[in-house]
């Protein structure tokens, strides 16, 4: 951005910072008083608007010698910074006219005045064809130089990158795929040094294993067949979208409602509003009260291991209750997403880019999405939806006439 805007550029890391002098400054009187990182970056870079990076904002901590955040208010605030007075210098540093830019992983640590004084653009993770070119045009070149390798010594193919990305990494950057690209190199190294036949290496699907060993990830794909209780939900997750199958089983007992699966309270509620949704409807469908108050309903959804949260598998649960209840079969390559309310209102859901890629991945031919989300579905390339079909619904009646068989 700074060559982009033909500026100068200071970046200041704030991870672990936790004084208030580190962007005030020392007053003049302590022993080793030294200028805060504000006033030492506009010094460093000899301009009044270099471009300023403020780097893991999030990460900053507060301690008994003051509060850091409380001090980046008045430097981030254009009003505010035309006569910023720092500690040390103790003349008015004019802010007006740098443009700071911050990072930060989770926005929730940052307070929220000083979230008020900025703009948020959020940055997604890469698609698995974004990754792709990344590692072709400039991670592949940058590990053949680390590794000592060349073109001419060394092929990896497109289909193995392809791989790599796909069962060997799972994460919304690229960081661990240049890792592995990093071992390939190693490993064909060591081999050329050890054999003195081998000249040129060719690494592919089929041999990719002897170099990074087995798959570490495999994706959970479409079910072969259409099942009674068995829905596929659509899930976000910091590394990407997962698709999550939601199980429902009926055996005797008092009416109970048993969760497993590691699932968080908002889920859980969730979990009970579907179940009060269904129980509304029941007699709509031609399912007699009884079923609800002689059986115990088992909601359980794998991985039994990872934590999961959040509202939007509400139309999952409330789907896979009703096919539980009415015995109906559940389309199996529809999956579907969002929030539901007692009155069966399907309400807007996030992380949809996301979710969407690990549907097509997963082989879903058919997605079901607010009707709220609309928006958010226009703004997606071709690339992310594929073939799939997507389906607007506002209405649980809806999602059931979609998704059952």
């Amino acid at each position: 951005m700074a060559r982009a805007l033909n500026k100068e550029y200071i970046r200041i890391c704030l991870g672990g910072v936790r004084d208030e002098a580190e962007i005030r400054g020392h007053r003049r009187t302590y022993v080793g008083a030294m200028p805060g990182r504000i006033a030492d970056g506009l010094k460093e870079a000899g301009v009044s608007n270099p471009l300023m990076l403020l780097d893991e904002i999030d990460k900053v901590s507060n301690d008994y010698k003051g509060d850091t955040f409380s001090a980046l208010l008045e430097v981030l605030d254009p009003d505010q910074n035309i006569k910023f007075r720092d500690h040390y210098v103790e003349i008015p540093l004019d802010l007006s006219g740098v443009l700071f830019l911050a990072t930060a992983n989770d926005t929730s640590t940052i307070p929220r005045p000083l979230l008020d004084r900025m703009e948020i653009i959020e940055v997604s993770g890469y698609t698995a064809n974004e990754k792709f070119h990344i590692a072709k045009e400039h991670l592949m070149a940058k590990q053949y130089a680390a590794n000592g390798m060349t073109r001419k010594s060394l092929n990896i193919t497109d289909g193995a990158i392809k791989d790599i990305i796909k069962y060997y990494t799972r994460e919304a950057g690229v960081r661990d795929l240049e890792r592995k690209i990093g071992d390939v190199c190693r490993k064909s190294a060591r081999e050329i040094l050890n054999d003195i036949d081998v000249t040129k290496i060719s690494v592919k699907s089929s041999n990719l294993s002897d170099y990074l060993g087995k798959r570490k990830y495999t994706s959970l794909m479409a079910n072969k067949k259409d099942e009674v209780g068995i829905v596929r939900g659509l899930a976000w997750t910091a590394v990407g979208g997962e698709t999550l199958e939601i199980e429902v089983n009926i055996c005797p007992g008092k009416g109970e409602l048993r969760l497993t699966g590691q699932m968080g309270d908002v889920m859980k509620e969730s979990a009970t509003i579907a179940m009060s949704y269904v129980r509304s409807v029941a007699s709509k469908y031609g399912v007699d009260p009884k079923v609800f108050t002689d059986n115990d309903f088992h909601i359980h959804i794998p991985a039994g291991a990872v934590p999961k949260d959040g509202p939007s598998a509400g139309v999952t649960m409330s789907t896979a209750i009703l096919s539980a209840v009415t015995g109906k079969k559940v389309a199996a390559k529809v999956a579907m997403t969002g929030e539901v309310t007692l009155r069966g209102q399907v309400l807007a859901i996030g992380g949809l880019k996301e979710k969407l890629l690990a549907a097509n991945t997963a082989g879903i031919t058919k997605v079901l999405v607010p009707y709220e989300n609309e928006k958010d579905i226009l703004e997606l390339s071709d690339e992310i939806i594929g073939d799939m079909k997507i389906v607007y619904v506002s209405k649980m009646d809806e999602v059931i006439s979609e998704a059952f068989v």
